[in-house]
């Protein structure tokens, strides 16, 4: 058995959107490296984007699914027991194996699983040293497929949950730069009257299951109220008018 004190290592691993090819090389490093590769998983257990991702390049013996309280969003105690199980069940595997890669969609800095899990691992295992290995996000993925243009000159780029409700979507539509929202399939209607009546849905741009079989990317003008799914990601530019290098 590892000494715990001294050798315990957590390291929280972005592997990209869900096209297997955009696990950076050190990703892939930090996966193989790893005594046990932990995935998140819903309590119903259908295969995550997550674990699909490191199937490519880890063997099935070697990933231990882990359930979350992923799409928990009202009962704060429910998703609080979720955490302290899951966490749990990740200091277990650290005091056996040592070294424990958890495998997050995305980035593991940026609106994700580990940073919770994380902070539970430190009150678990005294001594753990924590790592984070950046992936590429949702919206550098849909920027890259679209042709969107994420960021010019001294332009802002905004970031919205809309998890946080559709009004906060919409003060950061009216303000400067580059408004990105994420988890914004459920409410899908809102989003679309919120472009509307800031004048921003000309240019905005919608994807989801980026670089999958069921990729879809559509503008956002297509958007008729009907649900998306949930991890879909909006891209909605600033009016450009200066021509090239305006905006410096």
């Amino acid at each position: 058995m590892p000494d715990v004190m001294s050798s315990s290592r957590l390291t929280g691993v972005g592997v990209g959107p869900g096209d297997p090819e955009l696990v950076t090389v050190k990703g892939v490093n930090a996966l193989r490296a790893a005594d046990v590769v932990v995935v998140p998983v819903m309590d119903t257990g259908e295969r995550g984007r997550a674990e699909a991702t490191v199937l490519h390049y880890v063997a099935a013996d070697k990933v231990v699914r882990v359930v979350f309280a992923l799409n928990e969003r009202t009962d704060r105690g429910r998703r609080e027991a979720a955490w302290d199980a899951a966490g749990a069940k990740v200091a277990e595997l650290l005091r056996e194996h040592g070294s424990v890669a958890f495998a997050t969609i995305g980035d593991p800095n940026v609106y994700s699983t580990f940073t919770y899990l994380a902070q539970t691992i430190a009150g678990l295992v005294p001594g753990v040293v924590v790592e984070t290995v950046p992936g590429i996000t949702a919206m550098q993925d849909l920027a890259a497929r679209s042709g969107a243009v994420l960021t010019e000159g001294t332009e802002p780029l905004t970031l919205v949950p809309v998890t946080a409700g559709a009004e906060v979507l919409k003060d950061a539509l009216s303000g400067p730069g580059t408004v990105v929202a994420y988890k914004f399939g459920r409410q899908a209607g809102a989003v679309a009257e919120a472009l509307r009546e800031t004048g921003r849905i000309a240019d905005a741009v919608w994807g989801s299951a980026l670089g999958l079989d069921e990729e879809s990317i559509r503008p956002a003008a297509d958007l008729d109220g009907s649900p998306l799914p949930y991890l879909s990601t909006l891209i909605a530019p600033p009016r450009r008018d200066g021509g090239r290098g305006g905006k410096l």
